[in-house]
């Protein structure tokens, strides 16, 4: 069991850095955006941040459950993992639609 979750552990470990590539990659466009747009793209920023958060203390808590309890943590991690997941999509194409537009949300 142990393998297990050493196994799942660092395969949302991968995909967590991942999508932390992606959202430092957010935050680099950002300083392209008009004043505007800026401010609603860095609170879009530290929403991101404070899930990715989130999705790091879940995992650290699986990491260091024993053989039977992290299963039960399982399913928080996991649904803390579909909200940041939902909300970087969301983010990507909303930062990406209003940079295609000049940087004004419309």
């Amino acid at each position: 069991m142990t393998d297990q979750r050493d196994a799942y552990a660092q395969k949302m470990k991968a995909k967590l850095d991942e999508w932390s590539s992606e959202i430092d990659r957010i935050e680099a466009r950002i300083d392209q955006a008009d004043a505007e747009s800026k401010i609603e793209y860095n609170k879009r920023l530290e929403d991101l941040r404070a899930k990715r958060k989130e999705v790091e203390n879940r995992l650290e808590e699986v990491q260091r459950a024993g053989e039977n309890g992290w299963t039960d943590l399982k399913q928080g991690l996991e649904n803390s993992w579909e909200i940041l997941k939902k909300s970087l999509d969301r983010a990507k194409s909303e930062f990406s639609r209003g940079y295609r537009e000049g940087g004004k949300d419309q």
